[in-house]
């Protein structure tokens, strides 16, 4: 390996994110279009059936737990709003499903800085990622850049957040905002996708380039103004 300046690598790492990540939300788009198209209706049917016969109580409380121990919470998002939006409505569900995403980053913060601190913080030092020192003075900044990096897995970041032992407050404020909209755009997406609604699920996508968009412009301001 050639060496280089330690800030030369970053440079030539960088991800075009903005494209990779709506690339993946098409291609999802597309997946779902084809199998939908391949007769695989019955297969969603069959799905939405299955998620609505455990009822929004058991669901919903799955939403609010799994994540925590490292579930995706695109499982329970994309299905949401076509399991549970005839019932009681798409903006109900989204509401509903946003007071869920609080309740879950509050039990993430509580598993890793106080149930599984010690376990945590030996799995995250294991697969190499760095726990920051917080001060009252970057709590805010490293809370921002961690909600804000591409690639960190959901929860991943709220370990790193809890065992860093960011204030709760300021955590919660920070995780929600940063992840809410993300929420609504798998909602309206997986409603659209799953209810053969393409015009609902094109919103659903925009949604979330914006949200893409505005990640990547609050990431390249914060990197200059600490520059």
């Amino acid at each position: 390996m050639s060496s280089s300046p330690a800030g030369s690598p970053v440079e030539k790492k960088k991800l075009p994110v903005v494209k990779l990540a709506i690339g993946g939300v098409v291609l999802v788009v597309g997946a779902v279009l084809v199998l939908r198209g391949a007769d695989g209706s019955a297969l969603v049917d069959r799905g939405m059936a299955l998620i609505r016969g455990v009822g929004p109580v058991t669901f919903f409380v799955a939403m609010a737990v799994l994540p925590a121990v490292a579930v995706p919470m695109s499982f329970f998002t994309i299905p949401a709003g076509e399991a549970f939006g005839p019932q009681f409505g798409l903006t109900s569900v989204i509401v509903l499903a946003e007071v869920v995403l609080a309740v879950n980053l509050a039990l993430t913060y509580w598993v890793a800085r106080y149930a599984l601190r010690p376990l945590l913080l030996g799995l995250l030092k294991r697969y190499g990622y760095s726990v920051p020192q917080v001060t009252a003075a970057t709590a805010l900044p490293v809370t921002l850049v961690l909600r804000l990096t591409p690639g960190v897995p959901y929860a991943v970041q709220g370990y790193v957040l809890g065992v860093a032992e960011v204030k709760f407050g300021l955590y919660m404020a920070v995780s929600w905002l940063c992840q809410a909209p993300w929420v609504v755009g798998f909602i309206v997406l997986g409603r659209g996708l799953l209810n053969g609604n393409f015009m609902l699920a094109m919103k659903g996508l925009g949604v979330m380039v914006v949200a893409v968009v505005a990640v990547q412009l609050l990431r390249k301001k914060y990197a200059r103004r600490n520059n």
